[in-house]
Order: C-alpha cells, then structure tokens, then sequence
C-alpha cells in the first residue's frame, strides 16, 4: 500500500480537531519486538458496558460452525487456543499454540457485504476463533483469506440495538502483522511488519495519515494526550519503538504493560460529548515467543497468565476448560493460572 498523501493527513486532521469524527468504543492494540526475535501483542478492551469476558482453553480437533443459517462455513480447528470471551457467545481476544494473536476491536465505519454471493456464512462471533484455529502465521491467513471464503455476517450485540462493527488484528510469533478490515462492503487487508498499532476510527488507512504527521513532530516533543483512538493510535506508535529493546523477557513484558496501560482509558472516565468512549476493562498482553497470555483486570489487583506450553491440546485427551472471572472481572487471580481453569462445556457462538 502506497504511504498516504498531504492531502489525507490534512483532511484527517481537521476531522480529529474539528471533533467530527466518528467515535467507537476505545480499544487499542500493538506490536512489540524486542531483541533475540521476541514478539509480544498488548491489547486494552475498553467497553461502555460489561461484556462477561471469561477465559477460555480450546484443544485441537473441535468441530465448528460459523453459525450462519443454512449455509455456514464449516471446519475442524487444526491448532488449539486461550482466548477471552464476550458474553460466553463469541471471542474477542486470544493466541493459538503456534503463537498467533488475534485481537477484535470496535471500528464504526466497518461495512460487511451482502449475503448473496453463495459463499458460506462466518458469524461475526465467530471470525476471531476461526483465525485461531485454522493458521499458525499470519502470512497463511492472508493468503486464505485472498480468496474471500466467506461472506462475515453481524448482528446486534447482547442488549444493544446497533450491529456490531469490528475490524480484526492478527500477528504471529515472527513479528508479522496484519489488519483486516470491511470497508464499504468490501475486503481490506493492510499486511507487513510495520503495521504495529491498531485503535478504532478512522479506518486504519487514515491512521496511519494521522500518525505521520505526530512521526513527524517527535514523540519526544509532544505527544496528543486524549482518549481519542487517533490520540492512543500516536502514542502507542511511539511508546512501542521507544521502550528498550531488552534481552530479558519479564523485562519485556513489563515494557508492553506499561505502553498499553499508558493507552488506557482509567475505569470510571466518560466522555459527555463523545458518549462511545468508554472505559478500559481488561488488558492482555501476549508473549508469542514463550507462549504466555497474560491478563490483568480493571478491577483486581493482580496480573495473571496462562502458559500454554502446559496445556494438553490434543484433541484425544484435551479439554475444553473455561477460567471464571467473575462478574466484571472482579475475581483476583495470581501467577501462573492454568490449574484454576475447570473443565466446561464449549459455549455456543452468537447465531444470525
């Protein structure tokens, strides 16, 4: 894709400043590489409403429906997952043995497209896992997903009267990344290394207009400080070059943490004028490098993390297990989480 021109940025510009802008509920991603080819993927979840975020471990082999009708799409999931729910009827969040990360986030301007091409249906519920469980690299998925397999059907969220618009993040344990997005109806994928940073509005095209414009000032001068996503998109751009490339991976980590918190939205702020931005609810942070997903809540004191090199996967002997988190992920948790988790009934993906 061809950088974006003077005229965009300025457009972009006036658009942000002028408070024109279409704002979504705030959620914020990134990619981190430090040195020795570690990889790490931070994600805030910021919601204007609880949205029932449990974790779950998917093994090999489960049978799956896209859950679209008559005609949905159909497979058998080739690598097993940790993931982070909404309402038990959809993921939102996760990383598959192979370390593939795949990140939902809010975009308003996400137009899907007519179900009339006889393509089998993929429920939007459902497009994260599908992502988990059929690629181990993000140049694989691309490919797959070149050919439009599917046809993404959405649906209104749990107590909600809009439909769900949400774009998709994918990133794998070589740094690769890519962000996929419907854009009038159509396909849009942004693929390569140095597409690190998602928020929400606007498309991400017209993010990364906005960010050369901050690049060019320097992060080091002045960075924009709001809860806008275009605001959170500069300083997460930045943050994540800037933090030490360090050879010590709880190091690391502790770098992601900090550069997600600092693109956080503090629990309890609202926005009267800009009522969809919304507080921050969860954070996680995925080291694909040692297979760790880690999770902090808003509202406990405690970073967790699920190591799924521990994990039986297979599909003979794995189980499907779910770890309680309580009604807004009140529940506190500590270290390493994995025995925590009790065996569980696969929930059923949202049905349009």
């Amino acid at each position: 894709m061809k950088n974006p021109g003077k005229s965009i940025i300025a457009a972009c510009i006036a658009l942000v400043a002028g408070g024109l802008g279409q704002q979504a509920d705030a959620c914020t991603r990134f990619v981190y590489r430090g040195a020795g080819n570690e990889v790490i993927t931070g994600r805030s979840m910021d919601y204007k409403v609880d949205t029932g975020t449990h974790l779950w471990m998917f093994p090999r082999g489960m049978q799956r429906t896209g859950e679209a009708g008559a005609n949905s799409l159909r497979w058998t999931s080739r690598y097993g997952s940790v993931i982070a729910s909404a309402y038990d009827i959809a993921t939102t969040d996760g990383m598959n043995e192979a370390g593939l990360v795949a990140n939902l986030l809010w975009l308003a301007e996400s137009e899907y497209p007519d179900r009339d091409s006889g393509k089998p249906g993929l429920s939007i519920s459902a497009w994260t896992q599908y992502m988990l469980d059929n690629f181990a690299s993000v140049d694989e998925a691309v490919k797959a997903l070149a050919d439009e397999p599917f046809t993404l059907i959405t649906d209104s969220p749990p107590g909600e009267q809009r439909l769900a618009t949400l774009h998709l993040s994918l990133s794998d344990a070589s740094g690769d990344s890519a962000i996929i997005e419907y854009i009038k109806g159509k396909q849009v994928i942004h693929h390569g290394r140095d597409y690190q940073v998602m928020t929400n509005s606007p498309i991400f095209e017209e993010q990364l207009a906005l960010n050369e414009y901050w690049r060019a000032i320097g992060g080091t001068v002045m960075l924009p400080g709001t809860n806008r996503a275009a605001d959170r998109f500069a300083r997460a751009s930045f943050y994540v070059n800037a933090i030490p490339k360090s050879a010590d991976p709880v190091e690391s980590v502790a770098s992601a943490f900090g550069v997600i918190r600092n693109v956080s939205v503090p629990y309890g702020i609202t926005t009267p004028d800009q009522p969809n931005i919304a507080s921050t609810r969860w954070r996680s942070v995925a080291d694909q490098t040692r297979r760790l997903y880690f999770f902090e809540s808003a509202l406990a004191p405690n970073v967790f993390w699920v190591d799924l090199k521990k994990i039986d996967f297979s599909p003979e002997t794995g189980r499907t297990r779910r770890l309680d988190l309580g009604q807004y992920q009140r529940t506190i948790h500590s270290g390493e989480a994995n025995a925590q988790f009790e065996e569980t009934a696969p929930f059923r993906f949202l049905g349009v």
